[in-house]
C-alpha cells in the first residue's frame, strides 16, 4: 500500500504533534511543510529528521506538489476557511485543526466545497480519543449511566505569554472568541456524549483581562431536542491550573470527571469510584492523544468513509459555538438551527 504524503501547513506548537503523528503512522509521511519565513520551516523539518521534505513558502504551490495527499492545517484560526477551500479543491484530505472557521458563512463556504470534492475531513478536537473520553463512551455503551439528561464540560486555560500562541490567541480578528480559541473543545465534548442535536442556546459572558479583545469567560445553557440540558463554561480569566471539567448523569448512574458511581452496575457501591485512566488535565499539546487522532484519520481514509469528527459533524460544534457567543452578545436565547 502506498504511503500519504502529508503537508503540514504552519510551524508552530501544534505542528511537531502532527508531524510526530503522521511519520508514526506507517501508511503516511510528511513531504512538505508550508511557511511564510523559510527558515523556519527547514528548522521544522530538520527538527523532526525529515530528510525527504521540501518547505514551502507558497501555499498554493505545494498544492500543485503531486507528493500530497493529505493538507493538515495547523495555521492561525482567521486562516482556516480560505486554506480549507482551495485544499479541497485541489483534491487533498484535509486535517483542520479546531476551530473550523471564525464566522458561520465562511464554515458554510468550507463545507460547500469539501462536500464538492468529495474527500475525508478531521477537524482537531484532539480529546475525543483522550483514555478518559474514551473509557466514559465504553461506560456509556455497557450502561452504566443509563440515558442522560444533564451534563456539564468546562474548558478553563488562562493562556498567557508564555504560550507559543498567545501572540495571535488573543486577538478577536485571529483567535476569534474564548469559544472559538480554545472553549469550543468543551463543546464538542458536549455533543460528543450527549450525541443529540441542540435546539436552543442561551449564554452570558464576561472578562476580567486587559489583553484579550474578546470577553475572558462565558458560559452557557443548552437544551437539547430530546429535552435534556447541559452546561458549558469557557474561561481564558482564570487564575488556576488548566481544567477541563467532563460531568455526565444518568438515569442509572453519574460520572465525575475520571468518577463513576452506578449502584445498579457496580454491586454494593456505596460513593464515587476513581477511574485510574488519563484525563484531559493539561493544555500542552504534548499531553494529548494526536497519534489516536491520525490513525484514525489515515484509517478513514484507506477505507473512503467519514471520521467521527469531519467538517460535517464539528459544523454543529461550530453552530453551538457562533449561537453562544450571538447570546451572549445581544442578551437573547438563540434557536438552532441555524436557518
Amino acid at each position: 500500500m502506498k504511503k500519504f504524503g502529508v503537508a503540514i501547513v504552519g510551524t508552530g506548537w501544534v505542528s511537531g504533534e502532527h508531524i510526530r503523528s503522521f511519520e508514526m503512522n506507517p501508511h503516511s509521511n510528511v513531504v512538505a511543510i508550508v511557511s511564510r519565513n523559510k527558515e523556519k520551516g527547514k528548522a521544522k523539518a530538520a527538527e523532526y529528521g525529515l530528510d525527504d521534505c521540501k518547505v514551502y513558502t507558497d501555499y498554493d504551490e505545494c498544492l500543485k506538489d503531486s507528493r500530497v495527499d493529505i493538507v493538515c492545517i495547523c495555521t492561525p484560526n482567521h486562516l482556516h476557511a480560505e486554506q480549507t477551500i482551495k485544499a479541497a479543491n485541489a483534491k487533498k484530505h484535509i486535517l483542520i485543526e479546531k476551530p473550523v472557521a471564525l464566522s458561520w458563512e465562511d464554515s458554510k463556504a468550507m463545507k460547500k466545497a469539501v462536500d464538492e470534492a468529495g474527500v475525508v475531513t478531521l477537524v482537531g478536537y484532539v480529546l475525543r480519543w483522550n483514555p478518559l473520553f474514551m473509557t466514559a463512551k465504553n461506560m456509556m455503551h455497557q450502561g452504566y449511566l443509563g440515558n442522560l439528561y444533564y451534563a456539564e464540560t468546562d474548558y478553563f486555560h488562562r493562556v498567557t505569554e508564555s504560550y507559543p500562541c498567545y501572540e495571535w490567541t488573543c486577538k478577536k480578528g485571529v483567535g476569534g472568541s474564548s469559544l472559538l480559541a480554545g472553549g469550543c473543545h468543551a463543546v464538542d465534548a458536549m455533543r460528543w456524549f450527549m450525541q443529540d442535536d441542540v435546539v436552543e442556546v442561551t449564554a452570558y459572558s464576561t472578562s476580567c483581562r486587559k489583553d484579550l479583545e474578546f470577553d475572558g469567560t462565558l458560559v452557557m445553557i443548552l437544551k437539547f431536542k430530546n429535552g435534556a440540558i447541559g452546561k458549558i463554561g469557557s474561561s481564558y480569566d482564570t487564575i488556576s491550573p488548566y481544567i477541563f471539567n467532563l460531568h455526565l448523569y444518568g438515569d442509572k448512574g453519574s460520572l465525575q470527571n475520571n468518577r463513576i458511581y452506578s449502584p445498579e452496575m457496580i454491586e454494593g457501591q456505596n460513593d464515587y469510584m476513581t477511574i485510574p485512566v488519563t484525563t484531559p488535565d493539561s493544555g500542552d499539546v504534548t499531553h494529548h492523544p494526536f497519534p489516536q487522532e491520525i490513525d484514525h484519520f489515515i484509517e478513514c481514509i484507506i477505507e473512503g468513509k467519514e471520521t467521527i469528527v469531519s467538517l460535517n459533524d464539528a459544523m454543529k460544534t461550530q453552530e453551538v459555538v457562533f449561537a453562544a457567543d450571538i447570546s451572549a452578545a445581544e442578551n437573547r436565547p438563540v434557536k438552532l438551527p441555524f436557518v
